[in-house]
């Protein structure tokens, strides 16, 4: 791959995981209280820690598109990401094997219920995060940042529409129960 191709590579994935984490910031923040519903509903955590938690998970979430964004973190901002997709991924898939299978995920937009789904939804996510690290630098012309960030925009709209997808397989599985 050519230089500049990995580089708009890099460009686009750090694009699209920081709208991705400032959206989900955004979803939390605006009701916190649900949010923190969801953190108590996985109960893996004690019940006085929760509000701690969900406030570290909701500074983590912001934190990603400033270190993605501000030039020489784009690494941390990458690393972040990763982490906290594998963390979410790991909570789910240990309620899922508790059979806890009827809680909201808490992940932002559409309603969606723990299943394995979303643990290779986080997969994805998080391998797409990882593309920041083939150029960290990220040292890009005008007009590629602009292609750039069309592009993040572009997989965040369709990330959306996938994420409704799901939510409405889940409500026609509910709907024949």
């Amino acid at each position: 791959m050519s230089g500049e191709v990995t580089t708009l590579l890099a460009a686009t994935a750090a694009a699209f995981t920081a709208l991705l984490f400032a959206r989900a910031a955004w979803h939390k923040l605006s009701d916190f209280a649900a949010f923190t519903g969801f953190v108590a509903d996985y109960r893996l955590v004690p019940e006085a820690q929760v509000k701690p938690v969900a406030a570290a998970l909701v500074a983590a979430e912001v934190a990603i598109p400033l270190a993605l964004v501000i030039p020489g973190t784009a690494t941390i901002g990458a690393a972040l990401a990763i982490g906290l997709l594998g963390l979410y991924a790991a909570a789910m898939g240990i309620n899922i094997a508790r059979g806890r299978t009827s809680i909201e995920c808490g992940c932002g937009g559409a309603p969606n219920l723990l299943s394995p789904a979303l643990i290779v939804r986080n997969a994805v996510l998080a391998a797409v995060a990882g593309l920041v690290l083939l150029d960290p630098g990220i040292g890009l012309s005008f007009g590629n940042a602009v292609i750039a960030v069309a592009l993040g925009l572009l997989l965040l709209a369709c990330f959306v529409l996938a994420e409704q997808v799901l939510a409405n397989g889940m409500r026609a599985r509910m709907a024949r129960r």
